[in-house]
């Protein structure tokens, strides 16, 4: 089968697509034929040599697909040779084929096409799972950072669904516009001060939640935005992974701190999220209450294009190759 390989660690020209065997799919998973696969920002981080696969879990990049079953291992029920499905993988997302664990495959959402599918999963399986993690409960306030990336759209409009009071961040004006249309209550520029416009925009009392792609740089920040008893989840490390702690600033607001990856967790717990996505994100796509993120595409054959495009200050949504 085509698979794209890294050559070495490096940029988006280390991204090379070859020939390599086709995995064979083992006790509990199907095999799935790919029709399209998400690029996510854990790529770019793999692919420079930051973010290698758990143990056992393929070397190909690639954290979820959509496309067809095209064989069950042993002991597998429920599906078909043939039917359509969306997956969230550990790795191995880059090929014609790839084998996973047949909890962490479900059925796309209702009316929307198995192209766009593959753009959803990783973003839904990492928001609510994250929020989860947070105890976050509805009419909650809640601060997202980076509101036109993938996560970011798609938690402005998850948040909503669930009654939340949204605050989010980006970085220019045609940015701010579209996370205000995306239903975000208010929108800050992160070049401005966004701490002083939390502090506005919720009379002195910050938010209940973060969810933070930004790591290290917003650490101090983020702390003085919360609430007391909030709490700030940090999902990415775009922006450093040493940080400073005032641990003062978090006694006094009885807050937590947390951080996790979608990536390492056991598989039976990637397939109870998985499940829990089904159940409570793919109506909220059937009815209109969440709408699928705008979609950059590209050919297998223009892997490295696709990996400059998401890793360019430019890109708005999600970044999608097809096969």
């Amino acid at each position: 089968m085509r698979a794209v390989i890294t050559t070495e660690a490096g940029g988006p020209e280390v991204l090379t697509l070859t020939d390599v065997p086709t995995p064979e799919p083992g006790p509990g998973q199907l095999l799935i034929a790919v029709m399209a696969a998400g690029v996510n920002r854990a790529d770019i981080l793999q692919r420079q040599g930051h973010y290698p696969p758990p143990p056992g879990e393929s070397d190909l990049i690639g954290l979820e697909v959509s496309g067809h079953v095209a064989a069950l291992g042993a002991d597998v029920q429920g599906w078909a040779v043939g039917d359509a499905c969306v997956a969230l993988l550990a790795g191995g997302g880059y090929a014609e084929y790839v084998a996973v664990n047949a909890g962490q495959v479900t059925r796309p959402p209702e009316g929307i096409d198995l192209v766009s599918a593959a753009g959803i999963m990783e973003v839904a399986a990492t928001v609510v799972s994250n929020l989860d993690a947070v105890r976050f409960r509805d009419g909650e306030s809640i601060l997202i950072h980076g509101g036109t990336g993938g996560i970011g759209m798609f938690a402005i409009q998850y948040a909503k669904a669930h009654g939340a009071t949204v605050l989010t961040t980006a970085g220019s004006a045609e940015k701010l516009d579209l996370c205000l249309t995306l239903g975000a209550d208010v929108a800050l520029n992160y070049h401005d001060d966004w701490v002083a416009g939390v502090k506005d925009a919720t009379e002195g009392r910050g938010v209940d939640v973060i969810l933070d792609n930004m790591g290290a740089k917003y650490l101090t920040p983020n702390v003085r935005s919360l609430a007391r008893l909030g709490r700030l989840v940090v999902i990415g490390l775009q922006g450093g992974t040493k940080g400073e702690l005032n641990l003062n600033a978090l006694l006094g607001k009885s807050a937590t701190v947390t951080a996790t990856s979608l990536r390492f967790r056991p598989a039976q717990e990637k397939a109870a999220i998985v499940a829990r996505v089904a159940t409570d994100v793919w109506p909220l796509i059937a009815s209109g209450q969440i709408t699928i993120a705008h979609q950059t595409r590209f050919p297998i054959e223009e892997i490295r294009a696709a990996h400059e495009q998401l890793g360019g200050g430019s890109n708005v949504g999600k970044v999608v190759v097809t096969f």
